[in-house]
């Protein structure tokens, strides 16, 4: 049913909270899980004054890779085959991209339970790829406690 599992990850401990479920699945169905972490590339320059020498996006690249890195030892240890990516673009965007170049199966996201204003003029990310993904995407409520991948 499932092969290929894309869990996208921000480094926060909200996004976390679905490797648990991700985890089970890939080990029920001997999927591979796909972790992703997306470089919102809309930040750009601005907002970074002073920092026109050089990458203004490197750091957050290398804070991409560390998360990406951080999740696959947890994936190895719950003895999951894990493979991982840093894309630059639109959070949204990237997921859906990867996805379809991947040709996932399902997307696991947590959410982050935003509301209010900021949800309404922003939205978040997994909103937009729940409602914009040709693919079906588990969401996490974030209070589910997150798993490191054992079960009872």
């Amino acid at each position: 049913m499932y092969d290929d599992i894309l869990v996208p990850t921000d480094g926060s401990d909200e996004a976390a909270t679905a490797l648990g479920q991700a985890f089970d699945l890939a080990r029920t169905y001997d999927a591979t899980v796909h972790v992703l972490y997306v470089v919102d590339d809309s930040r750009g320059d601005s907002g970074l004054m002073g920092l026109a020498d050089g990458d203004p996006l490197a750091s957050v690249r290398e804070e991409g890779r560390d998360a990406v890195e951080a999740i696959a030892r947890r994936a190895r240890d719950a003895d999951v085959t894990v493979t991982t990516a840093v894309r630059q673009n639109l959070p949204h965007e990237g997921i859906r991209e990867y996805a379809d170049e991947h040709d996932v199966d399902l997307i696991v996201m947590s959410s982050r339970g935003r509301s209010g204003v900021s949800r309404v003029l922003f939205g978040s990310v997994t909103e937009r790829v729940l409602r914009l993904s040709e693919r079906p995407v588990l969401v996490v409520s974030r209070t589910t406690p997150p798993d490191d991948g054992e079960s009872d």
